[in-house]
């Protein structure tokens, strides 16, 4: 019988890990009687994952990050029995009240992206919270300071080594290339790019475009990291110098404030700026928009395109309102299926552990356990071989 597939079809069938583990947890149920709350980009592969911690017994109670919610995943999830409360938005304050709904929900476990629910649990804690996962570098920077009042397994994904060469080095990069080309229809033969950041997605990113014959610049605050980019041949000038050469910026760091109103009178005619940093406060759009020497701005709204004018007559670009960029503008693909098929088997594996009760509070922000790294690769190999 034909039907007509859709996207989140497409991706379902692609997640092969995804699929395994789910035909596992159908017999081990890990998850009977317990919820998720999840609030990480609720995009087709994201369901993949959602529909594997369902299969374990779950009950699911969804929402997504600012700026990358995709309305026709919302609607799919929905139309499962998925609670879901989220919008395309990008409103810290809106996106806030569906974090504190989620929360609301008293969850087991939560399933977080960037530290957010978590800081709520922090502040309005309830009993039967038993932990979970962080994805992310940002998340584990600001979940930290809070160990001693969350006192309970929180395990990292991002600080995975399977995360930080199939994701961030590979797929960040492969993805924040091919949203360059995405938004701007633009070539990449012969531009100068400045990377900020040569931590995983730093590395990739660099890779990336100095692939497609750009020339490319490396900015860290790490004297140490900065010298690993120089020997892998990059080039590491000054920072002031690696903005007033740069055709393209690309901001990979993790931290807020990476490239502000301050660097304005730095920033080349017709430069390129864009974020694949997990917060959009790496470029600081608001401040470039409030500027008094920003006597106009173009808004391309369909491609997510904003032109700044200044009074001395240069220009320059902005992508995606510093969003992520790779989950931002037109048609949002974000990271590859097959790298995302190995970070969401990491968070199915690492809350299947929490809700075994295999993990105490002494976990709490610290890397995927080891064991399980090699549980997730030898699966992957063995379907790839």
């Amino acid at each position: 019988m034909d039907k007509t597939a859709t996207r989140i079809d497409w991706i379902g069938s692609s997640c092969r890990l995804l699929k395994a583990t789910a035909a596992e947890f159908e017999r081990t149920r890990p998850f009977e009687g317990l919820s998720i709350g999840t609030s990480i980009h609720l995009e087709p592969k994201t369901v993949a994952l959602l529909m594997t911690l369902r299969a374990g017994g779950a009950r699911l109670v969804c929402t997504g990050n600012l700026n990358s919610t995709q309305p026709l995943t919302v609607e799919f999830l929905r139309s499962q029995g998925f609670t879901v409360f989220a919008t395309q938005t990008t409103d810290p304050a809106a996106h806030h009240q569906s974090l504190e709904a989620v929360i609301a929900e008293r969850p087991d476990l939560l399933l977080d992206n960037g530290g957010d629910l978590f800081a709520i649990a922090a502040e309005k804690p309830y009993a039967n919270l038993r932990g979970g996962t962080e994805e992310t570098t940002s998340g584990r920077t600001r979940l930290l300071p809070l160990r001693e009042r969350l006192a309970m397994p929180i395990l990292v994904i991002n600080d995975s080594p399977i995360k930080q060469f199939a994701e961030n080095r590979h797929a960040v990069g492969q993805s924040l290339f091919e949203s360059y080309l995405r938004f701007t229809n633009r070539s990449t033969n012969g531009k100068r790019v400045t990377v900020f950041g040569y931590g995983a997605c730093g590395k990739g990113t660099a890779a990336c475009f100095r692939n497609a014959f750009s020339t490319v610049s490396v900015v860290d605050i790490d004297a140490v990291t900065t010298l690993e980019a120089h020997l892998d041949g990059f080039a590491t000038p000054p920072r002031e110098a690696a903005i007033r050469s740069a055709d393209i910026i690309v901001t990979v760091t993790g931290f807020a404030g990476i490239v502000t109103a301050a660097d304005l009178p730095l920033v080349k005619d017709g430069a390129i700026l864009m974020n694949g940093g997990h917060f959009p406060h790496e470029i600081d759009v608001e401040a470039f928009r409030r500027h008094p020497d920003v006597i106009g701005i173009d808004r391309y709204e369909a491609d997510q395109i904003e032109t700044f004018h200044l009074r001395d007559g240069r220009s320059f670009h902005v992508l995606g309102g510093g969003h992520m960029a790779n989950l931002a503008g037109p048609r949002p693909l974000g990271n590859t299926v097959e790298s995302m098929d190995l970070g969401f088997t990491l968070q199915a594996r690492c809350l299947e552990r929490i809700a075994r009760g295999e993990a105490g509070p002494e976990a709490c922000v610290v890397p995927v356990p080891g064991d399980i790294d090699a549980m997730v690769a030898n699966a992957y190999l063995d379907l790839a071989r």
